[in-house]
């Protein structure tokens, strides 16, 4: 059985302060043992904070440079991260996609780079509102798949978390239903079945990600496909955030 897995993407919000106090609100809501893993990933300039607070917690960077060092102003790379002890580091979010230009073959790159330094890629694949009303959902997710997961292994494929974002429900309160989520992480899931292999397929975790909250988490992850959430605002307080771990608790481990 694939393990839950959930995240929350803190995003470009919080001070230091508040960052290390809700890691450890988060740490102290879980048991000792839980059956899910939880994962924080705080801005970049409070990793070393977050980190050091050894809460438990596994911690990763939102972004990674793809190249080991030069003249990147402003960039952080995989060796970086590693000397702060992160563990994770999300690639492809549709925010760096559709607000920063990034590509999948810039993705496919970063992924590499992250999966040689020993850190877990979650990969972001997602579709736009047009793209859905277009009928084009699947053509879109895979297409963005097939580029980033471009070179993998299939022992690097099982290292790697892919997480399905609508990007029309990204941070507007609008929510893929159970129903349409599953499709989309069963079409992954197939995908990476024939791409890779019915093994490797059966053991990547794929999450979801948009406007994901503690009342419609449970649905959500009660799916045979879907794995955990990427969390965005809701991870922004830990009763929220603690609220979607129980009810991945509660779906998945029951």
């Amino acid at each position: 059985m694939r393990r839950p897995l959930i995240a929350g993407n803190w995003k470009m919000n919080l001070s230091r302060t508040q960052c290390v106090a809700l890691a450890r609100q988060i740490a102290s809501g879980l048991s000792d043992s839980p059956a899910v893993d939880v994962a924080v990933f705080p801005p970049a300039v409070y990793l070393d904070a977050v980190i050091t607070a050894n809460t438990g917690l596994k911690v990763g960077a939102q972004n990674v440079n793809e190249n080991a060092d030069g003249a990147f102003t402003g960039e952080v790379s995989c060796s970086m991260l590693q000397d702060l002890h992160a563990s994770a580091v999300i690639l492809g979010h549709s925010e760096r996609r559709n607000l920063m230009g990034e590509t999948s073959e810039q993705v496919n790159r970063k992924i590499l780079a992250a999966l040689k330094a020993g850190l877990t890629p979650i990969v972001c694949v997602g579709e736009l509102l047009e793209q859905r009303q277009a009928g084009q959902t699947d053509q879109v997710v895979l297409e963005q798949c097939r580029i980033s997961l471009a070179g993998l292994s299939a022992e690097q494929m099982q290292q790697t978390v892919i997480a399905y974002e609508p990007v029309w429900a990204i941070g507007t309160g609008q929510v893929a239903t159970p129903a349409q989520a599953e499709e989309v992480h069963a079409s992954i899931r197939q995908w990476l079945a024939k791409s890779f292999s019915p093994t490797t397929a059966a053991q990547v975790r794929i999450l979801y990600g948009g406007s994901v909250k503690a009342d419609n988490a449970g649905e959500l992850l009660s799916q045979e496909n879907i794995d955990g959430a990427l969390v965005g605002g809701a991870s922004l307080k830990a009763e929220s955030f603690l609220g979607i771990i129980h009810a991945t608790k509660a779906e998945k481990v029951a």
